[in-house]
Protein backbone atom coordinates (compact mmCIF):
# COMPACT_ATOMS: atom_id res chain seq x y z
CA UNK A 1 0.00 0.00 0.00
CA UNK A 2 1.41 3.46 -0.41
CA UNK A 3 1.25 6.17 1.60
CA UNK A 4 -1.62 7.92 -0.48
CA UNK A 5 -3.05 4.71 0.13
CA UNK A 6 -2.55 4.92 3.75
CA UNK A 7 -3.51 8.11 4.12
CA UNK A 8 -6.55 7.94 2.73
CA UNK A 9 -7.10 4.47 4.27
CA UNK A 10 -7.10 6.20 7.88
CA UNK A 11 -9.63 9.18 7.19
CA UNK A 12 -12.18 6.82 5.73
CA UNK A 13 -11.79 4.22 8.27
CA UNK A 14 -12.03 6.77 10.87
CA UNK A 15 -15.41 8.14 9.17
CA UNK A 16 -16.56 4.50 9.30
CA UNK A 17 -15.62 4.43 13.11
CA UNK A 18 -17.41 7.79 13.23
CA UNK A 19 -20.93 6.66 12.15
CA UNK A 20 -22.93 6.80 15.15
CA UNK A 21 -25.09 3.41 15.29
CA UNK A 22 -22.46 1.69 12.92
CA UNK A 23 -21.70 -1.76 14.49
CA UNK A 24 -19.46 -4.40 12.77
CA UNK A 25 -19.38 -8.80 13.36
CA UNK A 26 -15.99 -9.34 14.22
CA UNK A 27 -14.00 -11.80 11.80
CA UNK A 28 -10.89 -12.48 14.01
CA UNK A 29 -9.39 -12.13 17.42
CA UNK A 30 -9.92 -13.79 20.72
CA UNK A 31 -13.75 -14.15 22.31
CA UNK A 32 -13.61 -10.58 24.93
CA UNK A 33 -16.39 -10.85 28.18
CA UNK A 34 -18.34 -8.07 28.68
CA UNK A 35 -18.48 -5.67 31.08
CA UNK A 36 -21.85 -4.98 31.66
CA UNK A 37 -21.99 -1.65 31.29
CA UNK A 38 -24.41 0.32 30.13
CA UNK A 39 -23.17 3.37 28.10
CA UNK A 40 -25.23 6.26 26.86
CA UNK A 41 -27.09 5.85 23.55
CA UNK A 42 -24.49 8.07 21.25
CA UNK A 43 -21.94 5.76 21.79
CA UNK A 44 -20.78 2.41 19.16
CA UNK A 45 -19.22 -0.41 19.60
CA UNK A 46 -16.95 -1.19 16.13
CA UNK A 47 -14.85 -4.33 16.35
CA UNK A 48 -11.81 -4.37 14.92
CA UNK A 49 -10.54 -6.95 12.18
CA UNK A 50 -6.75 -8.36 13.01
CA UNK A 51 -3.71 -8.88 10.25
CA UNK A 52 -4.27 -10.50 6.90
CA UNK A 53 -2.04 -12.44 5.80
CA UNK A 54 1.08 -10.81 3.37
CA UNK A 55 0.20 -7.40 5.18
CA UNK A 56 3.00 -4.49 4.30
CA UNK A 57 4.41 -2.23 6.98
CA UNK A 58 2.29 0.08 6.03
CA UNK A 59 -1.41 -2.20 6.04
CA UNK A 60 0.13 -3.36 9.65
CA UNK A 61 0.79 0.28 11.18
CA UNK A 62 -3.03 1.37 9.31
CA UNK A 63 -4.74 -1.69 10.91
CA UNK A 64 -3.14 -1.40 14.49
CA UNK A 65 -4.04 2.57 14.47
CA UNK A 66 -8.00 0.99 13.63
CA UNK A 67 -7.89 -1.68 15.70
CA UNK A 68 -6.89 0.72 18.99
CA UNK A 69 -9.48 3.16 18.04
CA UNK A 70 -11.93 0.30 18.29
CA UNK A 71 -10.23 -1.46 21.07
CA UNK A 72 -12.37 -0.18 24.27
CA UNK A 73 -14.43 -3.32 24.12
CA UNK A 74 -12.37 -6.34 24.58
CA UNK A 75 -9.15 -4.13 25.89
CA UNK A 76 -7.40 -4.24 22.45
CA UNK A 77 -6.60 -7.81 21.89
CA UNK A 78 -7.30 -7.24 18.63
CA UNK A 79 -4.62 -4.17 18.35
CA UNK A 80 -1.96 -6.21 20.25
CA UNK A 81 -2.22 -9.09 17.08
CA UNK A 82 -0.34 -6.53 15.38
CA UNK A 83 2.87 -6.12 17.96
CA UNK A 84 5.72 -9.20 18.38
CA UNK A 85 5.51 -10.77 21.69
CA UNK A 86 7.48 -8.92 24.10
CA UNK A 87 5.75 -5.48 22.93
CA UNK A 88 2.26 -7.23 22.84
CA UNK A 89 2.51 -7.55 26.87
CA UNK A 90 4.33 -4.03 27.22
CA UNK A 91 2.32 -1.74 25.26
CA UNK A 92 0.16 0.31 27.30
CA UNK A 93 -3.14 1.51 25.47
CA UNK A 94 -4.26 3.95 28.13
CA UNK A 95 -1.38 5.47 28.15
CA UNK A 96 -2.80 8.43 27.12
CA UNK A 97 -4.18 9.62 23.77
CA UNK A 98 -2.38 12.41 20.69
CA UNK A 99 -5.66 13.42 18.98
CA UNK A 100 -5.15 14.05 15.14
CA UNK A 101 -6.87 16.76 12.73
CA UNK A 102 -9.52 14.97 10.11
CA UNK A 103 -9.19 17.64 8.26
CA UNK A 104 -4.90 17.15 7.69
CA UNK A 105 -3.70 14.04 5.99
CA UNK A 106 -0.95 12.82 8.18
CA UNK A 107 2.34 12.75 6.57
CA UNK A 108 3.61 8.44 6.18
CA UNK A 109 7.28 7.73 5.11
CA UNK A 110 8.69 3.95 5.35
CA UNK A 111 12.01 3.53 5.55
CA UNK A 112 12.84 0.03 5.67
CA UNK A 113 11.66 -1.53 8.99
CA UNK A 114 10.72 2.29 9.73
CA UNK A 115 7.34 3.44 9.16
CA UNK A 116 6.75 7.68 10.19
CA UNK A 117 3.52 9.41 9.95
CA UNK A 118 3.82 13.23 10.90
CA UNK A 119 0.76 13.78 12.65
CA UNK A 120 -1.23 17.32 12.89
CA UNK A 121 -2.23 17.22 16.69
CA UNK A 122 -5.38 18.54 18.21
CA UNK A 123 -5.01 17.50 21.71
CA UNK A 124 -3.08 15.53 24.02
CA UNK A 125 -5.01 13.68 26.55
CA UNK A 126 -2.81 11.47 29.36
CA UNK A 127 -3.77 8.39 31.40
CA UNK A 128 -5.78 10.23 33.94
CA UNK A 129 -7.89 11.97 31.54
CA UNK A 130 -6.38 15.78 31.54
CA UNK A 131 -7.03 17.17 27.98
CA UNK A 132 -4.30 19.82 27.02
CA UNK A 133 -5.28 21.20 23.56
CA UNK A 134 -2.58 21.75 21.87
CA UNK A 135 -1.45 25.36 19.86
CA UNK A 136 -2.59 25.51 15.80
CA UNK A 137 -0.50 24.19 13.44
CA UNK A 138 1.25 21.81 16.07
CA UNK A 139 2.50 18.37 14.49
CA UNK A 140 4.61 15.34 15.91
CA UNK A 141 5.90 12.38 14.36
CA UNK A 142 4.95 8.75 15.09
CA UNK A 143 7.31 6.17 14.75
CA UNK A 144 6.54 2.33 14.41
CA UNK A 145 9.34 -0.30 13.86
CA UNK A 146 8.38 -3.57 12.15
CA UNK A 147 10.20 -6.84 11.64
CA UNK A 148 9.46 -10.14 10.30
CA UNK A 149 7.29 -12.90 12.87
CA UNK A 150 6.81 -15.98 10.89
CA UNK A 151 7.19 -15.05 8.10
CA UNK A 152 4.03 -12.00 8.50
CA UNK A 153 4.89 -8.29 9.50
CA UNK A 154 4.51 -7.07 13.19
CA UNK A 155 5.42 -3.96 15.52
CA UNK A 156 8.49 -4.30 17.32
CA UNK A 157 8.21 -0.73 18.83
CA UNK A 158 5.02 1.76 19.09
CA UNK A 159 4.72 4.32 21.08
CA UNK A 160 2.36 4.10 23.97
CA UNK A 161 -1.47 5.09 24.23
CA UNK A 162 -3.44 6.18 21.24
CA UNK A 163 -3.23 7.98 18.48
CA UNK A 164 -7.02 9.06 17.45
CA UNK A 165 -8.47 10.93 14.56
CA UNK A 166 -10.96 13.90 16.63
CA UNK A 167 -13.65 12.24 15.06
CA UNK A 168 -12.86 8.82 16.36
CA UNK A 169 -11.91 10.80 19.75
CA UNK A 170 -15.32 12.28 20.42
CA UNK A 171 -17.68 8.81 19.26
CA UNK A 172 -14.98 6.98 21.43
CA UNK A 173 -14.35 9.77 24.74
CA UNK A 174 -16.19 11.88 26.76
CA UNK A 175 -15.78 15.41 28.97
CA UNK A 176 -16.94 15.05 32.30
CA UNK A 177 -16.67 16.72 35.84
CA UNK A 178 -14.88 15.25 39.16
CA UNK A 179 -16.02 17.41 42.12
CA UNK A 180 -14.23 18.29 45.33
CA UNK A 181 -15.05 20.51 47.54
CA UNK A 182 -14.13 24.20 48.16
CA UNK A 183 -11.71 24.61 51.02
CA UNK A 184 -14.24 26.62 53.39
CA UNK A 185 -16.72 23.80 52.58
CA UNK A 186 -18.97 25.17 50.78
CA UNK A 187 -19.12 24.37 47.57
CA UNK A 188 -18.64 21.72 45.02
CA UNK A 189 -15.37 22.53 42.45
CA UNK A 190 -15.56 20.89 39.07
CA UNK A 191 -11.95 19.04 37.37
CA UNK A 192 -12.67 17.69 33.76
CA UNK A 193 -11.06 15.13 32.80
CA UNK A 194 -12.01 12.92 29.43
CA UNK A 195 -12.58 9.60 29.81
CA UNK A 196 -13.25 6.38 27.69
CA UNK A 197 -17.46 6.18 26.97
CA UNK A 198 -17.45 2.71 27.77
CA UNK A 199 -17.88 1.89 31.55
CA UNK A 200 -17.72 5.67 32.17
CA UNK A 201 -18.94 6.00 35.80
CA UNK A 202 -16.21 3.50 36.87
CA UNK A 203 -13.38 5.57 35.32
CA UNK A 204 -15.08 8.67 37.63
CA UNK A 205 -15.35 6.83 40.77
CA UNK A 206 -11.91 5.84 40.34
CA UNK A 207 -10.54 9.22 39.55
CA UNK A 208 -12.81 11.07 42.11
CA UNK A 209 -11.39 8.46 44.80
CA UNK A 210 -7.45 9.39 43.86
CA UNK A 211 -7.78 13.27 44.70
CA UNK A 212 -7.62 16.04 42.70
CA UNK A 213 -4.68 17.23 40.04
CA UNK A 214 -1.64 18.74 41.33
CA UNK A 215 -2.65 22.31 39.76
CA UNK A 216 -6.08 22.24 41.62
CA UNK A 217 -4.75 20.01 44.93
CA UNK A 218 -3.74 22.95 47.34
CA UNK A 219 -7.14 24.77 47.11
CA UNK A 220 -9.72 21.52 47.82
CA UNK A 221 -9.71 18.67 49.88
CA UNK A 222 -11.42 15.46 49.00
CA UNK A 223 -13.55 13.38 51.65
CA UNK A 224 -12.05 10.07 50.40
CA UNK A 225 -9.60 9.12 53.03
CA UNK A 226 -6.16 7.09 51.30
CA UNK A 227 -6.81 3.60 51.33
CA UNK A 228 -9.94 3.45 50.08
CA UNK A 229 -11.03 1.67 46.93
CA UNK A 230 -13.58 0.53 45.19
CA UNK A 231 -14.87 -3.02 45.72
CA UNK A 232 -13.93 -5.26 42.70
CA UNK A 233 -12.86 -1.83 40.97
CA UNK A 234 -15.69 -1.79 39.45
CA UNK A 235 -19.19 0.38 39.24
CA UNK A 236 -22.12 -1.28 37.98
CA UNK A 237 -25.02 0.54 36.03
CA UNK A 238 -28.06 -1.43 36.47
CA UNK A 239 -30.73 -0.54 33.47
CA UNK A 240 -32.87 1.82 36.23
CA UNK A 241 -29.78 3.85 35.60
CA UNK A 242 -28.55 3.40 39.48
CA UNK A 243 -24.72 3.55 39.73
CA UNK A 244 -23.93 1.08 42.58
CA UNK A 245 -21.13 1.96 44.02
CA UNK A 246 -19.18 -0.41 46.62
CA UNK A 247 -16.03 0.96 48.67
CA UNK A 248 -13.45 -0.84 50.96
CA UNK A 249 -12.86 -0.96 53.65
CA UNK A 250 -15.62 0.21 56.00
CA UNK A 251 -13.62 1.13 58.71
CA UNK A 252 -11.96 4.14 56.54
CA UNK A 253 -15.44 4.93 54.72
CA UNK A 254 -17.53 4.88 57.98
CA UNK A 255 -14.51 7.24 59.54
CA UNK A 256 -14.78 9.60 56.53
CA UNK A 257 -16.63 13.26 56.35
CA UNK A 258 -19.90 10.91 54.78
CA UNK A 259 -22.16 13.69 54.07
CA UNK A 260 -19.21 15.57 51.85
CA UNK A 261 -18.41 11.81 50.34
CA UNK A 262 -21.58 10.92 49.49
CA UNK A 263 -22.43 14.90 47.67
CA UNK A 264 -18.73 14.48 45.13
CA UNK A 265 -20.14 10.95 43.92
CA UNK A 266 -23.47 12.57 43.86
CA UNK A 267 -22.80 15.01 41.40
CA UNK A 268 -19.35 13.28 39.56
CA UNK A 269 -21.49 10.59 38.42
CA UNK A 270 -24.93 12.29 37.69
CA UNK A 271 -23.01 13.98 35.35
CA UNK A 272 -22.44 10.45 33.47
CA UNK A 273 -24.85 10.20 30.49
CA UNK A 274 -27.33 7.37 31.92
CA UNK A 275 -27.08 7.95 35.65
CA UNK A 276 -29.98 8.21 37.20
CA UNK A 277 -29.31 7.84 40.87
CA UNK A 278 -26.45 6.66 42.89
CA UNK A 279 -25.79 4.24 45.61
CA UNK A 280 -23.11 3.59 48.18
CA UNK A 281 -22.67 0.93 50.07
CA UNK A 282 -19.37 -0.16 52.21
CA UNK A 283 -18.99 -3.80 53.07
CA UNK A 284 -22.90 -4.65 52.49
CA UNK A 285 -23.81 -1.37 55.10
CA UNK A 286 -25.65 1.41 52.87
CA UNK A 287 -24.57 4.74 53.45
CA UNK A 288 -27.00 7.67 52.24
CA UNK A 289 -27.43 11.45 53.38
CA UNK A 290 -25.41 13.77 50.91
CA UNK A 291 -24.58 17.06 51.68
CA UNK A 292 -26.02 19.91 50.12
CA UNK A 293 -23.03 22.19 48.81
CA UNK A 294 -23.49 25.06 45.71
CA UNK A 295 -21.91 24.61 42.47
CA UNK A 296 -20.03 26.90 40.51
CA UNK A 297 -22.55 27.46 37.53
CA UNK A 298 -23.74 31.21 37.04
CA UNK A 299 -23.81 34.13 39.15
CA UNK A 300 -27.28 35.49 40.42
CA UNK A 301 -28.80 39.04 39.67
CA UNK A 302 -28.91 40.60 36.43
CA UNK A 303 -26.49 42.16 33.87
CA UNK A 304 -25.30 46.10 34.91
CA UNK A 305 -23.39 48.02 32.49
CA UNK A 306 -22.46 51.82 31.74
CA UNK A 307 -24.28 54.29 30.50
CA UNK A 308 -22.58 57.91 30.91
CA UNK A 309 -22.43 58.20 34.20
CA UNK A 310 -24.51 55.95 35.10
CA UNK A 311 -24.51 52.82 36.40
CA UNK A 312 -27.62 50.61 34.78
CA UNK A 313 -29.42 47.02 34.88
CA UNK A 314 -31.18 45.31 32.45
CA UNK A 315 -33.80 43.37 33.44
CA UNK A 316 -36.13 41.49 30.50
CA UNK A 317 -36.26 44.21 28.22
CA UNK A 318 -35.46 47.83 30.55
CA UNK A 319 -33.24 49.14 31.11
CA UNK A 320 -32.83 51.51 34.32
CA UNK A 321 -31.04 53.11 36.78
CA UNK A 322 -29.31 50.30 39.57
CA UNK A 323 -31.59 51.35 43.03
CA UNK A 324 -29.15 53.59 45.75
CA UNK A 325 -25.88 54.04 43.51
CA UNK A 326 -25.38 57.51 42.57
CA UNK A 327 -23.39 59.22 39.73
CA UNK A 328 -19.90 57.61 38.92
CA UNK A 329 -16.50 59.54 38.93
CA UNK A 330 -15.89 60.73 35.34
CA UNK A 331 -14.73 58.24 33.00
CA UNK A 332 -14.86 55.25 35.36
CA UNK A 333 -15.40 52.06 33.57
CA UNK A 334 -15.30 47.95 34.38
CA UNK A 335 -17.98 47.53 37.19
CA UNK A 336 -17.45 44.74 39.00
CA UNK A 337 -19.94 43.79 41.93
CA UNK A 338 -19.79 40.56 44.30
CA UNK A 339 -23.74 38.41 43.76
CA UNK A 340 -25.44 40.21 47.29
CA UNK A 341 -24.17 44.02 45.92
CA UNK A 342 -22.55 44.78 49.17
CA UNK A 343 -19.02 44.97 47.10
CA UNK A 344 -19.21 47.62 44.04
CA UNK A 345 -16.30 48.71 42.32
CA UNK A 346 -14.98 50.97 39.03
CA UNK A 347 -12.37 52.02 37.90
CA UNK A 348 -12.19 55.94 37.69
CA UNK A 349 -10.77 58.29 35.44
CA UNK A 350 -7.95 57.88 37.49
CA UNK A 351 -7.25 54.59 36.93
CA UNK A 352 -7.96 54.23 40.14
CA UNK A 353 -9.83 50.91 42.06
CA UNK A 354 -12.51 52.76 43.59
CA UNK A 355 -15.83 51.74 45.44
CA UNK A 356 -18.95 52.84 44.44
CA UNK A 357 -20.63 56.14 45.11
CA UNK A 358 -24.05 54.78 46.92
CA UNK A 359 -26.39 56.54 49.31
CA UNK A 360 -24.39 60.43 49.25
CA UNK A 361 -21.02 58.43 49.94
CA UNK A 362 -18.31 59.34 48.23
CA UNK A 363 -15.84 56.76 46.61
CA UNK A 364 -13.09 55.07 48.69
CA UNK A 365 -10.08 54.28 47.14
CA UNK A 366 -9.12 50.65 47.12
CA UNK A 367 -5.99 50.81 45.14
CA UNK A 368 -4.23 53.59 43.43
CA UNK A 369 -3.06 52.26 40.17
CA UNK A 370 -3.19 53.89 36.58
CA UNK A 371 -3.15 51.08 34.26
CA UNK A 372 -5.17 48.70 36.20
CA UNK A 373 -6.97 45.87 34.07
CA UNK A 374 -10.60 45.26 35.13
CA UNK A 375 -11.41 43.89 37.92
CA UNK A 376 -13.25 41.10 39.51
CA UNK A 377 -14.85 40.54 42.63
CA UNK A 378 -14.89 37.29 44.51
CA UNK A 379 -17.79 35.74 46.80
CA UNK A 380 -15.13 36.28 50.01
CA UNK A 381 -15.27 40.08 48.85
CA UNK A 382 -11.98 40.36 47.92
CA UNK A 383 -11.06 42.35 44.29
CA UNK A 384 -8.64 40.62 41.98
CA UNK A 385 -6.84 43.18 39.25
CA UNK A 386 -3.35 43.92 38.27
CA UNK A 387 -1.49 46.63 36.94
CA UNK A 388 -0.50 44.78 33.95
CA UNK A 389 3.38 43.82 35.31
CA UNK A 390 3.82 42.97 38.80
CA UNK A 391 1.42 40.07 39.07
CA UNK A 392 -1.85 39.64 40.72
CA UNK A 393 -3.21 42.06 43.68
CA UNK A 394 -6.81 41.13 45.66
CA UNK A 395 -7.46 44.34 47.42
CA UNK A 396 -10.37 44.48 49.77
CA UNK A 397 -12.78 47.46 51.65
CA UNK A 398 -11.70 45.98 55.03
CA UNK A 399 -7.80 46.48 55.23
CA UNK A 400 -4.78 46.73 52.45
CA UNK A 401 -4.56 45.30 49.24
CA UNK A 402 -2.29 42.00 49.40
CA UNK A 403 -0.15 41.05 46.44
CA UNK A 404 -1.10 37.18 45.34
CA UNK A 405 2.06 35.17 45.05
CA UNK A 406 1.81 34.07 41.63
CA UNK A 407 5.35 33.09 39.96
CA UNK A 408 4.18 31.81 36.56
CA UNK A 409 3.36 35.40 35.88
CA UNK A 410 6.66 36.33 36.17
CA UNK A 411 8.05 38.70 32.81
CA UNK A 412 4.28 38.42 31.66
CA UNK A 413 1.41 41.14 31.57
CA UNK A 414 -2.16 40.73 32.60
CA UNK A 415 -4.77 41.60 30.53
CA UNK A 416 -7.82 40.55 31.73
CA UNK A 417 -8.77 38.29 35.09
CA UNK A 418 -11.59 36.59 36.24
CA UNK A 419 -12.90 34.95 39.18
CA UNK A 420 -14.71 31.67 39.16
CA UNK A 421 -18.02 31.90 41.17
CA UNK A 422 -16.39 28.73 43.46
CA UNK A 423 -13.46 30.89 44.81
CA UNK A 424 -11.04 28.59 43.98
CA UNK A 425 -10.45 28.99 40.38
CA UNK A 426 -8.76 32.33 38.72
CA UNK A 427 -8.99 32.91 34.81
CA UNK A 428 -5.95 34.79 33.79
CA UNK A 429 -5.44 36.26 30.23
CA UNK A 430 -1.71 37.38 29.80
CA UNK A 431 1.09 38.38 27.21
CA UNK A 432 4.43 37.55 27.25
CA UNK A 433 7.45 37.19 24.38
CA UNK A 434 5.56 33.54 23.04
CA UNK A 435 2.03 35.61 22.61
CA UNK A 436 -1.00 35.19 24.85
CA UNK A 437 -2.00 32.50 27.32
CA UNK A 438 -5.45 31.82 29.05
CA UNK A 439 -4.27 30.16 32.16
CA UNK A 440 -6.97 28.65 35.04
CA UNK A 441 -5.18 28.76 38.37
CA UNK A 442 -6.46 27.68 41.90
CA UNK A 443 -6.02 29.88 44.52
CA UNK A 444 -4.82 29.36 47.80
CA UNK A 445 -6.48 31.22 50.89
CA UNK A 446 -6.13 31.07 54.66
CA UNK A 447 -8.98 30.25 56.93
CA UNK A 448 -10.14 33.50 56.87
CA UNK A 449 -10.85 33.26 53.13
CA UNK A 450 -7.24 36.20 52.48
CA UNK A 451 -5.65 35.22 49.36
CA UNK A 452 -2.04 33.86 50.06
CA UNK A 453 -0.85 32.61 46.29
CA UNK A 454 -1.72 30.80 43.11
CA UNK A 455 -0.92 27.09 42.07
CA UNK A 456 0.72 26.05 38.35
CA UNK A 457 -2.25 26.79 36.34
CA UNK A 458 -3.14 25.26 33.18
CA UNK A 459 -3.46 26.50 29.58
CA UNK A 460 -6.62 26.92 28.23
CA UNK A 461 -7.25 27.90 24.24
CA UNK A 462 -4.19 27.30 23.35
CA UNK A 463 -5.31 27.58 19.38
CA UNK A 464 -6.02 31.56 19.88
CA UNK A 465 -3.39 33.54 18.74
CA UNK A 466 -5.01 36.93 20.57
CA UNK A 467 -6.81 37.12 23.93
CA UNK A 468 -8.59 39.91 25.51
CA UNK A 469 -11.31 39.96 28.24
CA UNK A 470 -12.20 36.29 29.86
CA UNK A 471 -15.45 35.59 31.83
CA UNK A 472 -16.84 32.55 33.14
CA UNK A 473 -19.62 31.08 31.03
CA UNK A 474 -20.58 28.36 33.04
CA UNK A 475 -18.36 26.24 36.28
CA UNK A 476 -15.63 24.69 33.95
CA UNK A 477 -16.19 27.09 30.60
CA UNK A 478 -14.77 30.31 29.86
CA UNK A 479 -15.71 33.07 27.30
CA UNK A 480 -12.63 34.86 25.58
CA UNK A 481 -12.51 37.49 23.41
CA UNK A 482 -9.71 36.90 21.00
CA UNK A 483 -9.21 35.71 17.44
CA UNK A 484 -8.19 32.40 16.71
CA UNK A 485 -8.88 32.77 12.79
CA UNK A 486 -10.35 35.20 10.92
CA UNK A 487 -11.56 38.43 12.84
CA UNK A 488 -11.71 38.96 16.28
CA UNK A 489 -14.62 36.21 17.99
CA UNK A 490 -16.13 35.23 21.58
CA UNK A 491 -14.51 32.00 21.55
CA UNK A 492 -15.81 29.52 23.88
CA UNK A 493 -12.86 28.46 25.75
CA UNK A 494 -12.95 25.11 28.28
CA UNK A 495 -11.06 24.47 30.94
CA UNK A 496 -9.96 21.49 29.50
CA UNK A 497 -11.34 20.76 25.86
CA UNK A 498 -11.53 21.77 22.44
CA UNK A 499 -11.87 26.10 22.04
CA UNK A 500 -14.72 26.74 19.03
CA UNK A 501 -15.56 30.46 18.05
CA UNK A 502 -19.23 32.16 18.03
CA UNK A 503 -20.14 34.22 15.09
CA UNK A 504 -17.97 37.57 15.20
CA UNK A 505 -19.70 40.74 16.79
CA UNK A 506 -18.81 44.11 14.72
CA UNK A 507 -16.58 45.91 16.75
CA UNK A 508 -16.57 43.80 19.37
CA UNK A 509 -15.14 45.23 23.02
CA UNK A 510 -16.47 43.55 25.84
CA UNK A 511 -18.36 40.72 27.67
CA UNK A 512 -20.51 39.36 29.94
CA UNK A 513 -21.10 35.82 30.69
CA UNK A 514 -24.25 34.72 32.43
CA UNK A 515 -27.61 33.22 32.10
CA UNK A 516 -27.95 35.36 29.11
CA UNK A 517 -24.48 36.21 27.20
CA UNK A 518 -24.27 39.83 26.41
CA UNK A 519 -21.14 41.82 24.07
CA UNK A 520 -20.95 45.48 23.57
CA UNK A 521 -19.77 46.99 20.71
CA UNK A 522 -17.59 49.75 20.41
CA UNK A 523 -20.72 52.26 19.15
CA UNK A 524 -22.55 51.54 22.61
CA UNK A 525 -24.95 48.55 21.20
CA UNK A 526 -25.72 45.59 23.44
CA UNK A 527 -25.62 42.15 21.74
CA UNK A 528 -27.08 38.76 23.38
CA UNK A 529 -26.40 35.79 22.02
CA UNK A 530 -29.28 33.73 20.95
CA UNK A 531 -28.82 29.77 20.93
CA UNK A 532 -24.94 28.70 20.31
CA UNK A 533 -24.47 31.08 17.52
CA UNK A 534 -26.15 33.94 16.85
CA UNK A 535 -25.82 37.88 17.87
CA UNK A 536 -29.06 39.69 18.22
CA UNK A 537 -28.88 43.45 19.31
CA UNK A 538 -30.76 44.16 21.83
CA UNK A 539 -33.42 46.65 21.09
CA UNK A 540 -33.88 50.12 22.67
CA UNK A 541 -30.80 49.99 24.61
CA UNK A 542 -27.67 51.95 23.06
CA UNK A 543 -24.56 54.00 24.10
CA UNK A 544 -23.56 51.25 26.40
CA UNK A 545 -20.50 50.00 27.69
CA UNK A 546 -18.71 47.15 29.66
CA UNK A 547 -21.70 44.90 30.79
CA UNK A 548 -20.53 43.02 33.55
CA UNK A 549 -22.55 40.11 35.70
CA UNK A 550 -21.38 39.24 39.61
CA UNK A 551 -17.84 38.40 40.16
Amino acid sequence: MTARRLRRALVACAAVLALAGCVSVPTSGPVAPGDGTVVDAGSIDVLAEGPRPGATPEQVVEGFMLAGGAGFLGEFATAREYLTGPVRQDWQPRAGVIVYSPSVEPEVSQDGRVVTLQVPVVARVDAEGRYVEAPAAAQESVTFELEQDGGEWRISSAPQGLVLDQSVFDQQFRATPLYFVSADGDFLVPETRWFPARNLQTSVSRALIAGPSPWLRDAVTTAFPEGVTLTAQTVVLDDQGVAQVNLEPASAVLAADLPELLAQLDQSLLAVPGVRSVKVQTEGVLVDGPATLERGGLPDGPVEMLQGDRLMTFDVDALTQVEGVDALPAGSRDPARDEAGDVRVVIDGAGDLVTVPASGEAPVALLQGGTLVAPSVDRFGWVWTSRGTGGLIAASTQGDPVAVAADWLDGRTVVSVRMARDGTRLAVVSRGTDGFSVDVCAVVRDASGTPQRTGEPIRAGAVLTEAGEVVWLDESMLGVIGRSTGATAVHRVPVSGPTTALAEVPDLVSLAGGKVVYAASGDGVLHKLVGNATWVAVSGVEDVRDPAYPG
